[in-house]
């Protein structure tokens, strides 16, 4: 399918390329990424400045307004120069304020929306746990008990992306001991982060450094009632639309990265020299960037049009599914290649390319492994379940 973006969406895109190259450049970004464990808040105040927080919320709640396809646009451009670091505006847009603004009642979403909107709130995902990963329901032991005038929750979540300097935690809990399916009787609650009884330790890992994911341990917490988002009971159904969004961002910042290796790919193959002429004139390397600019396209293709789907409306599980595993494991190879093209420099911490690396290969694992999304691709066309 091609889809024709509009003359707004066109104006929005250069808009945002342009801000983006002016405010946020590549050698500013990989200083904050090398400050590992030390949030960039320069870069939240230049997306709070760029009004990328209000991208998606609608106008009543002092929001930028905006479709999928803006947000899309944003990721992408973003992800070209910030490489991993472009998921501190995608946690908040995607995954709080989409929920919030979904499942929040008319009272919460007067009162947290606008702060999230000006940048003034930062949320975390606190979803998984250690004993968990794909089998997120299976090893759920975060349970949360009702008390008078709230809930108590206790238990251990684990690679919860900023959440050391979060305001509120998106948490999902167990509210029934005994369920008779694993996806019943879970709670979705808007934790406040400072809340007697947590506890926030950042994890070393391989990339995205300078975001910080950590693990909170939550012992007899308590949330008030007006904190639990939407029916009690009811969270896992409330999240799947979260975590079908949250595909098609991870699948456009997978595109801002092959963006980003292409240009700095073409850039060193006209420069380097070698054996008396630039490399690019050699057909090894020319096929590398080939491949690289069919990754590009293949990807591109199929990004604008589940998010043209999803603007309208369209149910996009099994496309965004899809386009999930094409984007994590050709952003991933093409910043395989990318590094091949550079030799040693690109092994070395000096340019982008090992950053494109490291932080595209969370995408094959996270939030879905590339295996788990075949396995449920398989399912819908017809074949037995497999997990």
């Amino acid at each position: 399918m091609t889809v024709e973006l509009s003359g707004e969406h066109l104006a929005f895109r250069e808009m945002v390329e342009r801000f983006v190259a002016a405010e946020m450049p590549k050698d500013w970004a990989r200083e904050l990424e090398a400050r590992e464990d030390e949030y960039p808040l320069e870069l939240w105040d230049k997306f709070t400045e760029g009004g990328f927080h209000g991208l998606g919320i609608a106008d009543e709640y002092g929001g930028a307004g905006g479709d999928v396809v803006m947000q899309v646009i944003a990721a992408r451009a973003l992800a070209r120069t910030l490489a991993g670091l472009a998921w501190l505006w995608g946690i908040n847009s995607f995954a709080g304020a989409k929920t919030m603004t979904r499942h929040g009642t008319e009272e919460q979403k007067r009162r947290f929306l606008p702060d999230i909107a000006a940048g003034k709130l930062r949320a975390a995902i606190s979803l998984t746990e250690p004993g968990g990963g794909t089998d997120v329901l299976g090893a759920m032991r975060t349970f949360g008990d009702k008390v008078d005038g709230g809930w108590r929750i206790s238990g251990e979540k684990i690679w919860s992306s900023q959440s050391h300097v979060a305001d509120y935690l998106l948490l999902l809990a167990r509210t029934e001991r005994e369920p008779a399916k694993n996806h019943h009787g879970l709670t979705l609650f808007w934790v406040p982060a400072r809340s007697p009884g947590i506890t926030i330790t950042p994890l070393k890992k391989l990339g995205m450094r300078a975001m910080g994911s950590c693990s909170v341990h939550l012992d007899n917490v308590f949330v008030p009632d007006d904190l639990v988002l939407g029916q009690p009971g009811n969270g896992w159904q409330m999240l799947l639309p979260m975590l079908n969004s949250e595909r098609l961002l991870m699948s456009a910042f997978c595109l801002g990265y092959i963006d980003g290796v292409l240009e700095d790919a073409l850039d060193y193959a006209k420069q380097r020299h070698a054996f008396g002429k630039p490399i690019g004139q050699f057909q090894a390397i020319q096929h590398y960037i080939a491949d690289i600019r069919i990754a590009q396209y293949s990807a591109e293709c199929m990004l604008m049009d589940c998010a043209a789907k999803v603007a309208a409306g369209t149910d996009t599980l099994i496309e965004t599914t899809m386009l999930k595993v094409i984007a994590a494991e050709q952003s991933n190879r093409c910043a395989d290649l990318g590094i091949q093209i550079l030799g040693g420099m690109g092994y070395s911490a000096e340019t982008d390319m090992q950053r494109y690396w490291r932080d595209s290969r969370l995408q094959r694992i996270g939030p879905i492994t590339d295996e788990m999304a075949r396995n449920i691709i398989a399912e819908q066309l017809g074949l037995p379940r497999s997990f």
